[in-house]
């Protein structure tokens, strides 16, 4: 066992935080976190971060570590969860990677290190300079066509210089899309990654498991689970990060359910109006999170109450 690593994946709201931690409980685990936004300090309420009574005395790494002002990249997190792998495993125990960050498990699962490029300020300015900025006498109609269109030159963009990358990428994503042609342009294209079959970082083996849920449900379990944010704190808490440094413009890079409440605090729209698009943002993230994990074949798929069938996959895994 001592290069077996166990991945839990799934959309948001799928329960993987909850079962990470019983598996570890049982199969003498510590977790690892691969969520984009629980690596924030002070964003708690917002990314849903694990509390220490539902860690239920189980080890967590890489919760809380960098500054929400600041971007985190994914070659940072990859060195402290390389850090983190090592020193569980060290120890006699078994890491458990938890998350529905697609791309921060496939850095682990595939070895993937990205180039350093530092920001082409000149060119992020132009690129910028075609996403449109929402007025208030604009119609949101005409607001979403003029973005429709600016995500579209970005794609064309892309694919133009890179369109292997542009398959891996989000294309909703504008800051994602001018991150990824400022890299292309200044390395031609980013080189393909080929995993090894056996990893530089020790030849570990994984078994990653899927946590499926049926999309009724989840969609409930998502608007259940973010006015349940609101009532315990979620404004509250942007308010303090903005108070403490965090601009607007971070606060929307940040994205989901934040660039609504940003415009709630500045007064732009109701409280109301600011949960029912929050809650179309979390759905449509876990849409993307679903057709992101359903690539990797090497997934294996159960139903969260399917948990006896995960543990045998795991015992099997562990004692081959």
């Amino acid at each position: 066992m001592a290069n077996k690593i166990i991945v839990i994946v799934g959309q948001t709201s799928s329960g993987k935080t909850d079962l990470s931690v019983e598996l570890a409980k049982k199969f003498n685990g510590e977790v690892i976190s691969a969520d984009s936004r629980q690596v924030y300090k002070g964003l708690d309420v917002g990314s849903g971060k694990v509390t220490k009574n539902e860690m239920k005395g189980i080890p967590h790494y890489l919760l809380d570590i960098t500054s929400p002002n600041r971007a985190f990249s994914i070659n940072q997190f990859k060195n402290k969860a390389d850090k983190a792998i090592k020193d569980i495993l060290k120890r006699g125990k078994i890491p458990i990677i938890a998350g529905g960050t697609g791309f921060y498990i496939q850095a682990i699962v595939d070895n993937i290190v990205l180039p350093e490029v530092k920001p082409n300020l000149k060119l992020r300015k132009e690129l910028e300079a075609l996403i449109p900025k929402k007025t208030k006498s604009q119609k949101i109609s005409v607001y979403k066509k003029n973005k429709e269109e600016a995500l579209k030159e970005l794609v064309k963009r892309l694919r133009k210089l890179d369109p292997r990358r542009l398959e891996e990428i989000d294309q909703k994503n504008p800051r994602r899309l001018i991150r990824a042609i400022e890299i292309a342009t200044e390395l031609g294209r980013v080189p393909k990654l080929e995993s090894p079959a056996v990893g530089q970082l020790g030849g570990y083996e994984f078994l990653q498991i899927g946590i499926e849920v049926d999309k009724g449900v989840l969609g409930e379990r998502i608007e259940k689970r973010f006015r349940k944010r609101v009532r315990t704190g979620i404004v509250a808490e942007a308010k303090r990060l903005h108070e403490k440094g965090m601009s607007w413009k971070r606060m929307n890079e940040i994205g989901l359910a934040h660039k609504y409440i940003a415009k709630y605090l500045k007064g732009e729209i109701s409280k109301e109006n600011m949960i029912e698009n929050s809650i179309i943002e979390e759905k449509k993230y876990a849409k993307r999170q679903k057709t992101w994990f359903k690539r990797d074949k090497r997934i294996v798929w159960f139903k969260y109450e399917e948990q006896k069938g995960i543990e045998k996959e795991i015992r099997d895994f562990l004692s081959t």
